[in-house]
């Protein structure tokens, strides 16, 4: 159904980013971490991250207004969600992708630019590129780990014994389709500089003699020869052109015994291509900062599948919070 607009659903979309930057701003400075538990005045929380007096208790202020943090009297607390998700001592911190979030910010801000030249927008980052790809690589953990155990228990790889997890970043899915499937082995295929972090995060789930890691690059380099009897591609193919993602798909096949499975994790837009929401913005997230990459319909995701020689193409029943779902098929 067509959502009907109105002035102040306009006004409220437009200046979303004021309370995207405000929670930003909060983790990037700490205000959450240096509360964590306690009860503390803008005073000592000024005191404590570094910044002006006056500034700071308006982002607090900003931060309550929002519902993330609880004022009493000139004392400020956490909110439990605020405390749960955004307080670096918590387990389930979801502060490294708000990060990466901000890292982008000033890119989307220039989309007409983008639109205009059918070009990313390249941006000199002040923060570098260590602090970038270590908010990139935990903020995919973080948001992996959201949905990995669920995807790994409804997906049903009981006979499988060798798992490609292509792109896999810090593992976090090959680690949970292990965890879940005890005679499953896998090897997790990534640029090599992110294998530090993919094998201290296998090595705190104790998986270091089920789970490997081989480096290289998705597109230009043969993948790791071994007989792989599942393949798994999460949030790997928007990154690519449609050429590059045939190219992968093809790769990935070819690299699978008759029999195996391929799995495609992805934001999937309709036939139509316009909605879901978040696949259509994320298709600009990639103008914005890739020079080919988008969402892809299923229609498109099917024809690469039965384009490499995949039969018997289904779509899971999961649905990810942010429209992700999961095409198979077997070779």
């Amino acid at each position: 159904m067509r959502k009907e607009w109105s002035v102040g659903d306009l006004l409220k979309t437009s200046n979303a980013y004021w309370q995207g930057c405000t929670l930003q701003a909060g983790v990037r400075l700490g205000v959450f971490t240096v509360i964590n538990d306690q009860q503390m005045s803008s005073n000592a929380v000024a005191d404590l991250i570094g910044t002006d007096l006056r500034a700071t208790s308006y982002l607090m202020n900003a931060l309550c207004g929002m519902g993330l943090l609880i004022k009493n009297g000139k004392l400020y607390h956490n909110t439990p969600e605020g405390r749960m998700f955004l307080c670096k001592e918590s387990d389930r911190y979801m502060g490294h992708i708000i990060l990466h979030h901000h890292h982008i910010l000033d890119g989307w801000a220039q989309l007409d630019r983008a639109v205009k030249t059918g070009e990313p927008i390249m941006i000199k980052r002040s923060f570098g590129e260590a602090v970038e790809r270590e908010s990139f690589l935990m903020g995919m953990f973080n948001l992996a780990m959201g949905i990995a155990p669920a995807i790994a228990e409804q997906i049903d790889l009981s006979g499988r014994h060798r798992l490609l997890d292509l792109g896999g970043g810090p593992g976090t899915f090959a680690i949970h389709f292990c965890l879940a499937n005890p005679e499953l082995d896998a090897v997790i295929y990534d640029r090599p500089t992110t294998e530090s972090f993919a094998m201290e995060t296998v090595a705190k789930f104790g998986l270091t003699d089920r789970v490997d890691f081989i480096g290289g690059d998705i597109i230009t380099d043969s993948f790791p020869k071994g007989s792989y009897d599942a393949a798994w591609l999460s949030h790997l193919l928007h990154s690519n052109g449609p050429e590059d993602c045939q190219k992968i798909i093809d790769k990935t096949v070819a690299a699978i015994e008759p029999g195996g499975v391929i799995m495609i994790h992805e934001f999937i837009l309709d036939n139509s291509k316009d909605g879901p929401e978040f696949p259509t913005l994320f298709s600009l997230n990639m103008l914005v900062n890739n020079p080919e990459g988008r969402s892809y319909s299923e229609e498109e995701l099917i024809a690469m599948l039965k384009n490499s020689g995949v039969k018997n193409i289904k779509r899971h029943a999961f649905q990810g919070p942010t429209d992700s779902s999961i095409l198979y098929g077997t070779i």
